[in-house]
This record gives structure tokens, sequence and C-alpha cells, in this order.
């Protein structure tokens, strides 16, 4: 039964496609910081990881993977989003195996766009003061294995967009499928497919949409609202896989490992992208990552259609303390960006209970 509905779940997830990456409607949706990743290890390899990723940052990639967490995950990253602009991401995530092959998730993300003035049509050099919007996302995950080889999940998030007189709020669904075998060493071999930003229409309201006309028979004033034109929410499927390679000479350690991962993202309201990556872990303390995101039109500069060059790489520093499996993890992503001084993102990540296998 449960192999069923993974199937029909799979199959539904692969018939949408068909409607995706049309980049005619490029700059029609609203609320696109859902597909900015604001976590430092994950960002470094990007959607190449999505068919492996574990723990919080399965929240942003892959649902699926949460209940793979060890125990418990608590994580903090913040990023300097296409550095220069006054952009900055803060997130926190909290993952936690229930046992009995069950997990939940909380994840948190607030996107500061800085100080901005304020200008009318009287005075277009500002002079009034500033305003700052923020635009906030709160995920709510659940995972589950559904097999030994086969885990699932799904994640409810709810986000908001606020500026000093008008605000967007909506709601959205992630949904995501794991599946690992092996082909020369044990559960070596990862696939994965993951659907995000599933919801209804978003539509903006306030006093912002709001204006003051002057009716010439009685001069006298009265606040007039406009229409505002609803919005889709970016979705978008991912459909990858990745491979794990031990380094080390049979029989001896298990020391090096390198994985290599590639992704094919069907965006519904930009262009397709191809993404590969590749991944080198030394004692599963020292890691470190590189990508590249290709999409048609992004090597020329006169064509490309995001300030991404498609570039990205990052490290990882992770150490054990205490007791019980606990570890404590440093993670630095830098994403290459023209124009602007690419994209920064340092997280730390602390694992209670448990060590990743």
């Amino acid at each position: 039964m449960k192999l069923r509905i993974l199937n029909i779940l799979g199959f539904g997830l692969l018939s949408i496609t068909a409607n995706a990456g049309n980049p005619d409607r490029g700059g029609q949706a609203s609320a696109n910081q859902l597909v900015i990743n604001g976590w430092a290890r994950s960002s470094g390899i990007g959607w190449a990881s999505q068919s492996s990723v574990k723990g919080i940052e399965s929240m942003y990639m892959n649902i699926g993977g949460l209940v793979n967490t060890p125990k418990t995950d608590i994580a903090f990253a913040r990023t300097s989003w296409l550095s220069g602009s006054g952009v900055n991401i803060s997130s926190f995530g909290f993952a936690h195996n229930l046992g009995n092959d069950n997990a939940i998730g909380l994840s948190v993300s607030s996107i500061d766009l800085g100080e901005i003035p304020i200008t009318t049509v009287q005075q277009p050099n500002g002079g009034l003061g500033t305003f700052s919007p923020r635009l906030t996302n709160i995920g709510l995950g659940y995972g589950r294995k559904f097999t030994e080889r086969i885990t699932g999940g799904v994640l409810l998030r709810v986000f908001s967009e606020n500026a000093s007189n008008i605000k967007a709020q909506g709601v959205a669904i992630d949904a995501g499928i794991q599946y690992k075998t092996s082909w020369k060493t044990a559960d070596d071999t990862h696939f994965g497919v993951s659907i995000k930003n599933i919801g209804p229409d978003v539509k903006y309201s306030g006093d912002g949409i709001s204006i003051k006309r002057l009716n010439p028979k009685d001069n006298q004033e009265s606040t007039v609202n406009q229409r505002v034109a609803k919005y889709n929410i970016p979705a978008l499927i991912n459909i990858g896989g990745a491979y794990d390679i031990k380094l080390d000479k049979k029989g001896e350690t298990d020391f090096h490992t390198l994985t290599i991962s590639g992704n094919f993202t069907y965006n519904a309201f930009s262009l397709n992208q191809l993404t590969f990556g590749g991944e080198y872990v030394y004692k599963k303390m020292f890691m470190i990552r590189g990508g590249y995101a290709y999409e048609e039109g992004i090597m020329n500069y006169d064509t490309r259609r995001t300030a991404s060059t498609g570039l990205m790489g990052g490290v990882t520093f992770e150490l054990p303390f205490g007791k019980d499996g606990n570890r404590f993890a440093l993670d630095y992503s830098y994403r290459d960006t023209r124009p602007f001084s690419g994209t920064h993102s340092i997280g730390l990540k602390m694992s209670l209970g448990g060590s990743d296998e």
C-alpha cells in the first residue's frame, strides 16, 4: 500500500512538468523569496544535493530527507544576498527525530531589505524618512520513513511580505521523496523528487493601494481603492540523483568519500536549470563542495536572466563534542554573481544525540 501511494505521488509530480519551465512568464510570480536558499551548507552545491540532503536543510531542498535527522538538529544561518545590495537573510531551523520512522521540523527565514527612502510625486528625492520592508517564511515539516530505502515528507509554509502600508500573505505546500539503493557499496546511490511552492494565488492589500482624489464638483477629497491583480507563486519541480564514491582502498579505512550529483529543475515562471555538483568528505569532519547551475543564456552577460553566473561552492568543518554523538558544524558558501560581489552565507549547526550515517 505504501509503495502504491509513493508511485502515485511520483507519477503525479512528473505529470505536471509539461506546463513547467515557461520563460515567457518570467517576472509574473510573487513571493520570489520562496526560491532563495538561505542555508550555508546546501547553497554551496545548489539543487544538486536535493536527492541526498538530510536534516534541517531538507526543509528547503527536499522535505523527504527530514526523517534522516539523527536525533535533534538546531541550525542558524546568515546570508548577505547579492553583497552590496544591503539585503540580508536570517534563517533558523529545528529538526527532531521522533523515532518510529517519524520526524518533525520547523524553519523560519526572515529577509531584511534594509532602509528605503520614502518618496512621493511631490518629493521624488525623499526627505520624508525611510521604511523597512521585511519578508518572512515559516515552515512546519513532517517526514516519514516508508521502507528502509524510501523516505518522504510534506511541509506547510506560511509566508508574508510587509512594507509600511502594504502587505501580502499566503501559504504553500512542499512535498518530496528520496530513494537510496546500493550499487557497489551500501546505500551509495540516491534519487530524489521534490515539488515546491504549490498554493493559491497571492493578493496585496493595505493603504498603499489607495489613492486620494479631489472631486472637481465639490472640491471634496476622497480615498479610492485601486483594484489589485492576483499573483501566482513560483512553483517548481526537482528530479535528481547522487552517487557516493569511496576513495579508500578496499578493506582499509573509510575516511574519504566523493559524492557526485545532478538535478533537473522545472520552473513554472523562469528558465529550467541543470545543476551539477560534487562534495568531498574527510572523516565526516571536513567537507568541501562546489557546483554549477546552467540555464539557457547564463554564460553570456547580455542574455543572462539572473544576477547569478551559476558558479557556487562551500566548505564545512564539523567536530564531535561531549557524549552521545553530539556534533558541531561551521558552514560557509559563496555564490558568484554579476553584478554585485557575490552571495555569502555562513551557518552554525548543532546535532544532539546522534551522528550522521
